[in-house]
């Protein structure tokens, strides 16, 4: 016993000792091939990744992972209410998209909203108080987990599908400022079927528009699997006269590449492009949701040992020498540490006092009263 005692303090001196010139600075990996709709080439089936890169797509998909993992304990203890849908199991598609555009470009989704919510800038501490309601959320209490915005990220939207002609509208106002920038509209696979989508569509291709419409398809629909739901579930070819790309959204490196090639596609004036993401979610489709009437715990579980976006990211880092088992576990203590004290934040921030029900209506506007729940109550509105 005391020789194994020895033996192991030995071994953690000399984790403790390796330092950062013992990793490799980048690798190239083999990515699985997209599938193409009216493309003639698609992106690369391989890609290079830094140690830099993967340290961060590693933190940011571990930060999302336990952020959610917190909403779901504090939305069992009631301490968030209302709507709250979550992401985890689909954090690879908001990392490797943001690793693939520009901070200028433009993101806007559905209600499934925190994972982008937190890849566009906005701090965990904001974004758990925000679903508490509290003062110091990013939409200071009042819009809940549907509804979360910063600069150029346009929420969270609650009505199914209604943010993709939004998205298109974004896109429009790309092209007239001439600002070479796009807009990544998102919905999921029970949205697909929206009408509104392809009247967007069809007023994205006519005038070219620099969109994206990206379709998370996780592969159920509130309860309902996408085969008991849709006559095509090819998803990427829906945009019939538009360009389409299937692809593996479980891994954060062929989602990158992906997104990287359609950006380029929308920037060169092609007009938009179709993406289907194929993903998974744990949780149910929201928290009312069990999520195991109309799936198995054995499929659940299939997906995770087999398929999850963390896990794939770590064994590859370690593969390739990029990283050390140790060092992501430090990383992993820090980013519980991070949540921990971001959930000690929304748990103790006051709420919004009553008088600030009208702020923020309208932005840049000069103040004016606001009507409220009978005709004797007002309020004033300020941006």
């Amino acid at each position: 016993m005391l020789w194994f005692c020895l033996s192991f303090k030995a071994s953690r001196v000399m984790v403790a000792s390796r330092n950062y010139g013992d990793f490799a600075s980048e690798a190239k990996f083999e990515i699985k091939q997209c599938d193409l709709h009216h493309l003639e080439a698609g992106p690369p089936t391989t890609a290079v990744m830094t140690r830099e890169e993967g340290l961060q797509y590693y933190k940011t998909m571990q930060t999302i992972r336990r952020m959610e993992l917190k909403s779901d304990q504090l939305y069992k203890q009631k301490i968030i209410r209302g709507f709250c849908h979550l992401y985890d199991g689909q954090e690879a598609c908001c990392v490797g998209i943001e690793a693939a555009i520009k901070p200028t470009d433009h993101v806007i989704t559905a209600y499934r909203a925190h994972g982008f919510t937190y890849t566009r800038g906005v701090p965990v501490r904001e974004i758990l108080a925000e679903l508490t309601g509290r003062k110091g959320g990013c939409a200071k209490g009042k819009g809940g987990s549907m509804h979360m915005y910063t600069k150029n990220f346009y929420g969270g939207n609650g009505i199914v599908g209604a943010q993709v002609p939004l998205g298109a509208g974004i896109a429009l106002a790309c092209k007239y400022f001439a600002k070479n920038e796009i807009c990544v509209a998102l919905y999921g696979d029970g949205a697909a079927n929206q009408g509104q989508i392809f009247e967007t569509y069809n007023m994205a291709a006519l005038w070219k528009l620099p969109c994206i419409f990206v379709c998370e398809n996780n592969r159920y629909g509130m309860g309902t699997s996408v085969e008991r739901a849709a006559a095509s579930t090819d998803y990427y070819k829906r945009g019939y006269f538009i360009p389409g790309l299937r692809v593996d959204g479980m891994d954060v490196l062929c989602v990158r590449e992906a997104v990287k090639f359609a950006a380029e596609y929308c920037r060169s004036g092609k007009g938009p492009l179709v993406m289907e993401l194929q993903t998974y979610r744990y949780h149910g489709h929201s928290m009312s949701d069990p999520g195991i009437s109309y799936r198995t715990r054995e499929e659940i579980q299939e997906v995770r040992s087999k398929s999850d976006p963390i896990t794939l990211l770590k064994d590859r880092m370690v593969n390739n020498n990029l990283a050390s088992v140790e060092e992501l576990k430090e990383i992993d203590v820090a980013v519980r540490k991070e949540i921990e004290e971001a959930a000690q934040f929304a748990t103790t921030d006051p709420e919004p006092p009553l008088e600030e029900l009208g702020h923020h209506i309208y932005f840049n506007e000069p103040p004016f009263e606001v009507r409220g729940p009978n005709q004797w109550i007002k309020y004033k509105s300020v941006s």
